[in-house]
């Protein structure tokens, strides 16, 4: 992600700021890319925080993809809205500097529905998940106890709600991409036949779970093709915002990113992938100091290079129309 710059006094802003210290109000632009003085705000910036401009009908383009928001009866859900409206801007404004889901995109959108398992009238359960064009997201696990105790209780090694977004995103982009000649032909030699039964993939993946091995990225990722083009995209939107926001922040290595690069413009995965791991080995040793987690705790074999490579080549230059 970019560090921005406010448009009155140009001091760094970032993506969640609402508000310089030089007192100017700001909205984000998604069009721009930019901060902007403060216009026809969101109708969702009191009660959430949003800080995008409106589009069409007094809400900006991420919120108006939203469909369904949880019971806000339930007090807690207010906040936990608020996080995963948060890591949904983050995720389409990543996209969109790929031209996705901008106004030049004349393909078809997302729509969401955020739900909580917590109601006014009590426990409801939620499954995340994608189908035919709506996403599911469990807002429950915008709270860091909830994530922390679902990510032990499944070993993984990383689940965030920006992770959850950028991996359902990923299943809506397939059904885009499939609109492209010789997409699937191309996608079931690497990935897999997609057509292989889903239920009884997952099934047989949580009765007995394969490790990532050489060509997988997770182990969620070898239960179906589907889930393996998911994480994979998800992997690589991690590895691309990673080394933007490192050459954004100023931070480099001998190796680079050099001053002024835009991770989001490059074209040679290879080099992507190569600079934002040795970041990301750089970062894990910092963290080492404070007793804190890996920064990105996965190892990426030459057969997942492969799939990363393939889903770059066809997100960085947008979908079929």
């Amino acid at each position: 992600m970019q560090v921005f710059r406010c448009p009155a006094c140009s001091a760094p802003l970032y993506f969640h700021n609402t508000t310089c210290d030089c007192g100017q109000a700001v909205v984000f632009d998604p069009v721009a890319q930019a901060m902007q003085p403060f216009r026809d705000p969101c109708a969702n910036r009191d009660e959430i925080g949003c800080n995008w401009v409106a589009e069409s009908d007094g809400l900006c383009r991420s919120c108006g993809m939203t469909e369904t928001v949880p019971d806000l009866r339930a007090p807690d859900n207010l906040p936990l809205w608020a996080r995963t409206e948060a890591a949904k801007r983050w995720m389409l404004a990543s996209l969109a500097r790929w031209g996705w889901f901008t106004p030049t995109d004349r393909g078809p959108r997302p729509v969401f529905r955020l739900l909580s398992e917590e109601t006014a009238t009590g426990e409801a359960d939620v499954v995340m998940g994608h189908a035919d064009g709506v996403i599911t997201i469990n807002v429950s696990e915008a709270s860091e106890a909830v994530l922390a105790e679902r990510q032990e209780n499944l070993g993984e090694l990383y689940r965030t709600m920006i992770g959850h977004m950028r991996h359902e995103m990923a299943h809506f982009l397939q059904l885009r991409l499939v609109e492209d000649a010789g997409f699937a032909e191309a996608f079931r030699a690497l990935f897999g036949d997609e057509r292989a039964d889903y239920g009884a993939a997952l099934e047989a993946h949580y009765a007995e779970p394969s490790p990532a091995g050489e060509h997988h990225v997770t182990s969620y990722a070898t239960s179906h093709p589907h889930e393996d083009w998911a994480e994979t995209i998800a992997h690589l939107l991690h590895l691309t915002d990673l080394l933007d926001s490192t050459a954004s922040a100023g931070l480099t290595l001998p190796e680079g990113p050099p001053a002024g690069y835009d991770a989001y413009l490059e074209s040679d995965t290879e080099r992507l992938v190569t600079l934002a791991v040795a970041v990301s080995i750089a970062v894990n040793h910092v963290n080492r100091a404070l007793d804190l987690p890996d920064l990105y705790p996965f190892v990426l074999t030459a057969g997942v290079r492969e799939k990363l490579a393939f889903a770059h080549g066809h997100l960085r230059i947008g979908g079929p129309a």
